[in-house]
């Protein structure tokens, strides 16, 4: 199967892919990408006669016919009008024409399967599957940091191994690995390689050099570098590159690379049919819509180019209870001893699959007359939703991920290269399930419903109170709980023969609500710290001693924030074990006197004292972001 699609400046399409004698092209001179168009409106009769003569007589147009589609997921199958575009680089503008034209009012027509990017648009209209069927070699450029923005390089590292020298040295070593190794990926850790090491080689008048698999085509520059602001972050977005024949991975801007590694990023591949190249850029969003369109492809529903989904109507009341997040157990502060943490696994997703919560099928017609959602009255149709179809494998192909993970860990000569396959895969798969709730609550998602996000929110509140009251009733005193998790002590008020096996309540709550309760850690104890500016417990803020196994679990303090310096990490990892060994405030007291005493004597490195932040604003308007703690 192609594990890259190049597309060349004359309209020809290059397939690439792996054979055991080396990679195979096919080229493609035939290829048409299509969009859609068609009424926003289901009732509106209107008439597309006038548009697709327009089309026709348009020099980037191929052909267009009408065709029965479903525009939507809660609309049936009607006529719709295909265009096939001449080039990829026209669907977007002659998309737009669409919407500019003065022969249908303003706001009447919507357009589909638009803003897809190249290579999955390609695989989805053609039924390529970028599935790696060899395994994929890999070439890593690397260049040090300092030289990063040079427009030549004294030194790069080509597969580990560091050259340094003329230019003419440097690209004939990068040559000698292309040709020894023959990579289908190239690793860089910045864009930027590709572009400096061809100016380079036309500097030093290299004639020869080329990072492409195929004669006459050298690199193509995809998008430009941006900046961005994202969540109050200001950030940068560099410069996208195509090597035809090659896959780039960009490790200064992949997210799942990064995060995993390259079987993550293969095992998304399957599932989204983006290719190892787009997939590498894509942000957690991007890949999750591209599997929410493949089911979309295959049921028939069109992809709306812009989301104009209303907001059903609600009374206020309604609105009222919709508007919460998950339930909470405000923590009781201070350090309770032999504390178990139970976890519901995939919760969200979960309640996806368990309730058939998909925004095709949330108040539906159909079942108007049912409250299915509890607190909220929604209805939920008895027809699957397509949300679960998309979901369902991915948990499935988790849990079976997870449980070959835990067997690799119990052997005696566990497989260090199958477990990080496992890990990868596990890793990628984490990060979809993360991302799958709050999708239904992005206004820009192509097939989101806020109804979804607060159904989803409310079966939550509800399985916490469940398990809450269960674990309650069975002798176990809980002490936090928060969205999925929950933490419990025995009750000194319940007898220990009175009190029910932990193992057995967890098994019991799982069957009732249908979701597995996992037993996540035992302590032998836990603090629960108070907010800065308040007595409340923190929400997430806590730290512990795992029984069995001498190590802590901390989350929230400064020793796991990564803007902390490493003396302050140090000193706070110290006075945890303090506590640990003389359950004494005082000897934690003499332990953080003894560090500040050392700060006073200047006895400590600097380099343990730096801090460092993130910047959140452009440069000319904020101070030195990396500075000294003050001695």
């Amino acid at each position: 199967m192609a594990f890259t699609i190049d597309f060349l400046d004359d309209g020809r399409v290059l397939e690439c892919e792996t054979t055991v004698d080396g990679a195979v092209a096919t080229e493609r001179g035939d290829y048409t990408p299509r969009f859609y168009v068609a009424a926003r409106n289901p009732d509106d009769d209107i008439d597309l006669t006038a548009l697709r003569s327009f089309y026709d007589q348009h020099p980037d147009v191929v052909a267009t016919k009408m065709v029965t589609r479903r525009p939507g997921f809660r609309r049936d199958k009607e006529s719709v009008l295909a265009v096939d575009v001449g080039h990829i680089d026209c669907v977007t503008p002659l998309a737009q024409q669409a919407r500019q034209l003065n022969m249908y009012p303003v706001g009447d027509l919507a357009c589909f399967n638009v803003d897809f990017s190249r290579e999955f648009r390609y695989c989805l209209e053609e039924d390529v599957d970028p599935t790696r069927t060899n395994e994929l070699s890999t070439l890593r450029l690397s260049v040090p940091v300092t030289e990063t923005s040079n427009d030549s390089y004294g030194g790069l590292s080509v597969a580990g191994d560091t050259v340094t020298g003329s230019p003419t040295d440097i690209l004939t070593a990068v040559q000698a690995a292309l040709e020894n190794q023959n990579p289908d990926i190239l690793v860089c850790s910045t864009s930027e390689i590709i572009p400096t090491l061809y100016e380079m080689a036309a500097a030093a008048s290299v004639d020869e050099f080329t990072l492409s698999r195929w004669s006459g085509v050298d690199y193509q520059q995809l998008a430009s570098r941006s900046t961005y602001s994202s969540y109050g972050r200001v950030g940068h977005s560099p410069a996208r590159y195509n090597v035809p024949g090659r896959a780039i991975i960009d490790e200064s801007n992949t997210f799942f690379y990064g995060e995993t590694n390259l079987d993550g990023v293969l095992d998304l591949v399957s599932r989204s049919k983006k290719p190892v190249q787009e997939l590498a850029w894509a942000s957690i969003g991007n890949v999750l819509t591209a599997i929410q369109i493949c089911e979309a492809h295959d049921r028939g529903v069109l992809v709306p180019w812009n989301s104009w989904r209303h907001e059903f109507y609600k009374p206020m009341g309604t609105l009222h209870d919709a508007d919460r997040g998950g339930f909470i157990f405000a923590p009781e502060v201070g350090v309770h001893e032999d504390v178990h943490e139970l976890d519901f696994s995939s919760l969200y997703p979960n309640i996806i699959c368990t309730r058939n919560v998909s925004p095709d099928v949330i108040r539906c017609d159909c079942h108007s007359d049912r409250e299915d959602v509890p607190g909220l009255g929604y209805s939920i149709c008895d027809e699957r939703g397509y949300l679960v179809d998309v979901l369902q494998p991915i948990i499935d192909a988790r849990d079976e991920i997870k449980a070959a993970i835990r067997h690799e860990k119990c052997q005696d000569n566990s497989d260090k290269d199958r477990l990080a396959e496992l890990e990868g895969r596990s890793g990628a798969l984490k990060w979809i399930l993360v991302a799958c709730f709050g999708y239904q609550g992005f206004s820009n998602a192509k097939f989101g419903r806020i109804e979804c996000h607060e159904a989803i929110n409310a079966y939550a509140r509800e399985i916490l109170l469940t398990a809450k009251q269960r674990l309650e009733a069975g002798g176990w005193r809980v002490v936090h709980g928060i969205i999925d998790s929950i933490w419990v002590t025995t009750d000194p008020d319940v007898d220990d023969e009175d009190r029910e096996d932990l193992n057995a309540l967890a098994t019991e709550i799982t069957e009732d609500v249908e979701i597995r309760l996992e037993h996540e850690a035992h302590y032998d104890w836990v603090a629960f710290v108070p907010q800065r500016e308040s007595d409340a417990g923190a929400l997430t803020k806590y730290f512990g001693k795992v029984a069995g196994n001498n190590d802590f679990k901390i989350r929230g303090i400064e020793a796991r924030q990564r803007s902390t310096p490493a003396f302050i990490k140090d000193v706070q990892r110290s006075c945890l074990e303090r506590l640990d060994v003389t359950q004494s405030p005082d000897a934690v007291l003499d332990c953080l006197q003894d560090a500040i005493k050392r700060l006073h004597s200047r006895t400590v490195p600097v380099e343990q004292l730096v801090e460092r932040n993130r910047v959140s604003k452009p440069q000319r308007a904020t101070r030195r972001t990396h500075r000294t703690w003050q001695r």
